[in-house]
């Protein structure tokens, strides 16, 4: 969710409160005035009743304009839990309305005072009650679409004011045909309805309190499990609120990983997760290094230098009487000093010694990196050595479709790259032998191609 869209969404609940709050007070005044001129002390009774109501909206806007302010040092994770105490406490009014309905039951069993009925009364009660549905239903959906815990509760404590009203209405009725004890039964079931209420709001709050899991690991972990780069999912972790989740996730990743490559994961998953479940404002990745694979000598060499800032290519692991040895080429800046680009390689060998333990030894080649794309070579004679070269692949592989050859220029001479289209049922190992003698012939052929480069492909046409 989005600043503005929460702030939209408060301002929304503070009017939803504020219309509530009106109409609270407006039925409280009313039970009030005519309980006090009838000397009906149901109504009266009630009227203080329905001001907790009004005290209950008050709770409200103070916890919605407090939840409302940004995170701080103090409050890193911003201030919701507010919201999530003054819908507790409106539980604590709920439970404080049923003691207060149960001890006027207690008192009418022991001989209490009846009220006066009169027309005045039962006009009075029916417009509360229809009042107290109508609040109860708006903030019911309302808190619903904007779901907010406030609302919610709120709407619990209207609607059992609704059932409170009921019990005074009835008590009145019993009262005006001489069943008085009808009053006493109505009273005492009213306080196991708003008990229940009381009891679902307290649950719900506390739940929130004790960060209690708003969402099943199980879902978050099948979300998760299908982003790219993502090899297992270690841990999940939710709390807060059913608008406002926040959610620590733990995964398994491979353990080169780059730092901008682990970025790209933890990216995708927040926002897979918030596009697939309501509710989510925030999401914590924590990446745990697999290593049940066995270890890719590339990818970990290309990690580490990628953590210094360098380039690397031709990466080749050779076998030797003493283990295996990573060989690579380490690109530069062309205009670093030697003695700089020879401390920041030789950082990146032990790293990448440190990295792979098993390796006898890392051998490196320093060169200067290019500094962009290298525009082709345009004079004749490197032309010239373009054909020648076309020509000797051709007599050494008659059958091997030459093509796409680009020459470009090198410090003492060019640089030669182009494609072999070969027979589709070639292996990878026979392909790159060509590739290499090929290479190697030309290089020996043509003095001046300081380096030739060789992409071996499926002929297009399988036939020729």
């Amino acid at each position: 969710m989005t600043q503005t869209t929460e702030r939209n969404t408060r301002r929304q609940v503070r009017r939803v409160l504020w219309i509530t709050l009106f109409a609270n007070l407006a039925v409280a005044a009313g039970k009030l005035v005519v309980g006090l001129l009838t000397g009906a002390l149901a109504m009266v009774a009630d009227g203080f009743h329905s001001s907790l109501d009004a005290s209950s909206n008050v709770i409200g806007l103070v916890g919605n304009a407090v939840a409302a302010r940004p995170p701080d040092e103090d409050h890193p994770y911003g201030h919701r839990r507010f919201e999530t105490i003054a819908a507790m406490a409106v539980g604590g009014l709920l439970l404080l309305t049923a003691w207060e309905i149960a001890g006027q039951a207690l008192d009418r069993l022991q001989g209490g005072s009846a009220p006066e009925v009169s027309a005045l009364s039962f006009v009075v009660m029916l417009v509360t009650i229809v009042i107290n549905v109508v609040v109860s239903r708006y903030e019911r959906r309302e808190g619903r679409r904007l779901q907010s815990e406030i609302l919610l509760a709120d709407s619990a404590n209207t609607g059992a004011d609704v059932f409170v009203s009921l019990s005074v209405l009835i008590s009145l009725a019993a009262v005006a045909i001489g069943w008085l004890w009808a009053d006493t039964a109505a009273a005492l079931f009213i306080v196991l309805l708003i008990g229940r209420a009381a009891w679902g709001v307290l649950w719900q709050t506390g739940r929130v309190l004790v960060d209690t899991a708003p969402l099943n690991p199980e879902e978050v972990s099948g979300v998760v499990g299908q982003i790219p780069g993502v090899i297992a999912v270690d841990r999940v972790r939710s709390r807060g609120t059913s608008d406002a989740m926040l959610l620590d996730i733990d995964v398994k990743v491979d353990p080169a990983v780059t730092t901008e490559r682990a970025q790209a994961i933890t990216t995708a998953i927040t926002e897979r997760l918030q596009d697939q479940i309501t509710g989510i404002a925030e999401v914590e990745v924590h990446h745990i290094p697999y290593y049940a694979m066995p270890p890719d000598y590339r990818v970990i060499a290309r990690a580490e230098a990628d953590a210094l800032g360098l380039a690397i290519h031709e990466v080749m692991l050779f076998d030797t009487p003493n283990g295996s040895v990573l060989a690579m080429h380490v690109e530069v800046p062309a205009d670093q000093m030697l003695e700089d680009a020879h401390h920041q390689v030789s950082l990146f060998e032990d790293r990448v010694k440190t990295a792979l333990p098993s390796l006898a030894g890392v051998t490196t080649h320093i060169e200067p990196a290019s500094r962009g794309p290298v525009p082709l070579a345009q004079s004749q004679r490197a032309e010239d050595v373009r054909a020648q070269a076309l020509d000797l692949a051709r007599q050494l592989y008659d059958d091997v479709d030459w093509h796409d050859a680009f020459i470009r220029t090198e410090a003492h001479g060019y640089a030669l790259s182009m494609h072999g289209g070969l027979a589709h049922d070639m292996t990878v190992e026979e392909a790159h032998l060509m590739a290499e003698r090929t290479e190697t012939h030309l290089r020996s052929a043509l003095p001046l191609l300081q380096r030739v480069t060789i992409h071996m492909e499926p002929k297009t046409n399988p036939h020729q």
